[in-house]
């Protein structure tokens, strides 16, 4: 008696493909919006929660903004990193801007500009235009 084995590999094939055309048939039938309607939703969706998801990540770095300078403060009062490290800018920016163009005779008003929250970029400026470090500069200007 000698025993035959079947190829089945083909009837496995066509079993699946018939149950996935079966799903694909049903989710079709039974979607309850057109496609264009489900990536619109989805759309709207994903815009809404990653405006919520900037806020979060804006509001948690002013915190850490805020906190990051409350501690540079303190290292400075306590002696650990010399004067300088940070800005504190005091007083009228005009009569500040007047004794710089006194020091510095090739400043211009655009060298010059400054915005709250714009420190970065005044200190680069005019790091760039007088050829000295960060902290020269920021030592420089906290001493106005």
């Amino acid at each position: 008696m000698s025993y035959k084995q079947e190829d089945n590999s083909g009837k496995i094939l066509l079993a699946v493909l018939a149950g996935a055309s079966a799903g694909i048939i049903a989710g079709l039938l039974m979607a309850p919006d057109k496609g264009t309607a489900t990536r619109g939703n989805l759309k709207n969706a994903a815009t809404k929660y990653s405006g919520q998801l900037g806020e979060q990540l804006s509001k948690y770095g002013e915190q850490l903004d805020s906190q990051f300078k409350g501690y540079v403060e303190k290292l400075e009062d306590l002696g650990v990193t010399g004067a300088g490290s940070s800005l504190k800018l005091k007083g009228d920016w005009n009569q500040s801007k007047g004794k710089l163009r006194q020091q510095f005779a090739q400043l211009t008003d655009e060298d010059l500009q400054y915005a709250e929250g714009q420190e970065e970029d005044l200190v680069g400026r005019l790091q760039q235009k007088l050829g000295k470090g960060k902290r020269e500069i920021t030592k420089l200007l906290n001493d106005l």
